[in-house]
């Protein structure tokens, strides 16, 4: 066994890692960036080396620096975690060349794998079934590839050859839509992996994703560990996994695991690899090859908790040469798991992505939870990587059991100082089609609407403004005589106390007026309702409001406060109307702003043009993911504030439409 691993990754990841090497007594050597300097995976390790600036390609992808960091450490293998240069075979084989162990498969299985439509044609040749297809020849432009799309039949799904993780996939129904959106899918797929080939594949309609858990080692052992069910998605991207699928039986699990284990064999896998599968929701006997992660899963704790294994371990054992040791037979799972993740995104403004300062974190405990997660109080979330942030797991006896503790645990989690999609995910898992096990990999899309809370909640105005309120109270003087016009009371002789007026907003959301004063609050113009603090204001604000007391978790900030609950939370500032109608660019109705933080990707107009309602106009990405800015109106293009690869901040402008009636 090893003495030293350097970890190739970031975030949770790592420190998922670091917690299987402290239990073997390996060291763990970490690498940071200039933005994670003070991460939680920094400070878990044995030592940790600086890469580089925050960008990717200055430090997580830069194999040079990461092999540097490798010799200086007298590491003796690498773990690669999952993203990053993890399904990189140039990687794997410069690692190897160094004299280093790479704690992964063989380069030329990531080759194989990593090209989804050489390992499709590798599995089909080794009896694995396969979803039809169409490419176009290599070097060929988006019509080919577009003719060969319709002559497969629409809908079709642009998925990019090179990349995983759902990253630029996207679905078709509409043929006059086909080629703007094999150019997006392959820009996407340019960013995300540097390689933009892509294939079509058939859609199923009510598809259910499901995953075979694989190990191999090196002396010609194939196992698996059962499935995860990995249907619920959003926007082809997970967010719920469990293990094992409430779909299938005992004789379809078997099929499947015994063609997962011709999938390893056909490209001479060593490690643990995840097999994909989509499984049509009208014939669950039926499977067909989706792609090979050749790496460990975000999803592997499911497994990992119902067949009491550590995948981590296992990858560090076979990655020295160990024989696979497991009972003979099929691994029988035990009880159930579920998991969620915990992404930096603002369900309300379409899931865009979320960046800022953590300013309290509370991550759940109790019986059958588990928390894989790369946060610390104070911790920057930025949209230079990837928006996850953590995995809430639960396990139980049965799948109840499971789904239950997990609502709470998810209730239990607080993330203040950044949108996330806590809540969402709470609400979600008591969907009754989640409940019931009747899942296909378009419910998270199609139920969004209706998962997302109608608005705020009258409370949480009350509780922000009773919180301003008593923070421009004076600190109590012992001994010393306190004069009524110090205190924001509203006290006044001979009088009723006066209002104390504060204009509130939550992003997403439109200001409320609140008044307070002793012991009352009255929300816009309604009724004025009895509500004070209970105690002293601290990480937990306890309100009763309406005759019902109320537990808010609290941070505060510079321009207001952060207030959570069952998952939610809501940052709540002080609107000034006058700053807000302000002049400039952005107050006209015809300027666009930056969504989200991120870089100009596309400009796709110029000052001058005649644009129409709803016409694309530029691209931001982050985290990457891409989102068009549109032309709000007809027009004309008065400004362009930005230019290509321009890094842009939330509500920066980037450009002016002229409507065609201020024309006239």
């Amino acid at each position: 066994m090893f003495e030293s691993v350097l970890i190739a990754n970031r975030g949770e990841i790592a420190v998922r890692v670091i917690r299987t090497l402290r239990r073997l007594g390996i060291a763990a050597i970490a690498v940071y960036s200039d933005a994670d300097a003070d991460a939680p995976h920094v400070r878990a390790a044995d030592a940790a080396v600086r890469l580089g600036p925050a960008p990717a390609a200055e430090s997580y992808l830069s194999a040079e620096r990461l092999l540097e960091a490798a010799a200086a450490t007298g590491a003796e293998a690498v773990h690669p975690g999952y993203g990053f240069l993890s399904e990189n075979a140039a990687f794997a084989r410069a690692v190897t060349a160094a004299g280093l162990t790479f704690v992964g498969p063989p380069a030329e299985a990531i080759e194989t794998m990593g090209d989804k439509i050489r390992a499709k044609r590798t599995v089909g040749a080794a009896g694995v079934p396969v979803v039809p297809d169409a490419t176009a020849p290599p070097g060929a432009d988006d019509a080919a590839l577009a003719a060969a799309a319709r002559d497969l039949g629409l809908p079709v799904l642009l998925k990019p050859s090179a990349g995983g993780g759902g990253k630029g996939m996207r679905l078709v129904r509409d043929p006059a839509a086909l080629e703007e959106e094999i150019a997006a899918a392959r820009r996407a797929a340019l960013a995300a992996f540097g390689d933009g080939t892509l294939l079509a594949e058939r859609w199923i309609d009510r598809p259910r994703h499901i995953e075979i858990q694989v190990l191999a080692d090196g002396h010609g052992t194939v196992r698996h560990l059962g499935e995860r069910e990995c249907s619920l998605q959003r926007r082809h991207q997970k967010v719920i996994e469990e293990a094992p699928s409430p779909l299938l039986d005992e004789a379809t699990r078997a099929a499947m695991g015994e063609a997962a284990c011709e999938a390893a064999r056909s490209c001479g896998y060593l490690g643990a690899g995840t097999v994909e599968f989509i499984v049509p929701g009208d014939d669950p006997a039926t499977h067909y090859f989706m792609e090979m992660n050749t790496r460990l899963q975000v999803e592997h704790p499911v497994t990992e908790l119902v067949c009491g294994v550590d995948l981590v371990e296992w990858q560090l054992r076979i990655a020295a040469g160990e024989p696979l040791a497991l009972p003979p037979g099929p691994l029988r799972p035990r009880g159930h798991a579920v998991e969620a993740r915990v992404y930096a995104e603002s369900p309300r403004l379409d899931f865009l992505p979320s960046a800022g300062t953590v300013r309290l974190l509370r991550e759940p405990t109790g019986e059958g939870v588990r928390v894989d997660s790369g946060l610390a109080p104070g911790a920057v979330v930025s949209t230079a990587y990837d928006p996850m942030l953590a995995k809430v797991v639960a396990h139980g006896p049965d799948r109840a059991t499971a789904l239950r503790r997990l609502r709470a645990a998810l209730a239990r989690t607080a993330v203040l100082g950044l949108d996330t999609n806590t809540g969402f995910l709470r609400r979600l898992l008591a969907h009754p089609d989640v409940a019931a096990g009747a899942l296909d990999t378009g419910l998270v899309d199609r139920e969004a609407g209706a998962l997302l809370p109608a608005g705020v909640p009258e409370e949480v105005y009350a509780a922000a403004a009773l919180l301003r309120r008593a923070a421009l109270e004076p600190p109590p003087r012992p001994g010393r005589w306190t004069s009524p016009f110090d205190v924001p009371s509203g006290w006044r002789l001979g009088g009723e106390a006066a209002w104390m007026v504060s204009e509130l907003r939550v992003p997403g959301h439109d200001p409320v007026t609140v008044r307070s004063r002793p012991g009352e609050v009255r929300i816009g113009e309604s009724e004025p309702v009895a509500a004070r603090l209970l105690g002293k204001p601290g990480d937990t604000v306890r309100l009763e409001y309406a005759g019902t007391t109320h537990v808010f978790d609290h941070a505060a900030a510079e321009d207001g406060h952060w207030l959570g609950r069952a998952g939610d939370a809501w940052h709540v500032h002080e609107h000034d109307p006058i700053a807000a109608a302000g002049g400039g660019p952005a107050a006209g109705a015809g300027t666009l702003t930056a969504p989200m933080p991120g870089t100009v990707t596309l400009v796709k107009a110029a000052v001058g043009d005649e644009v129409l309602a709803g016409q694309s106009l530029l691209v931001v990405e982050a985290m990457k993911m891409e989102h068009v800015v549109a032309a709000p109106h007809d027009g004309t293009v008065a400004s362009i504030e930005v230019t290509q690869g321009a890094t842009v901040a939330m509500d920066q402008p980037l450009a002016v439409v002229t409507p065609h009636e201020e024309e006239r």
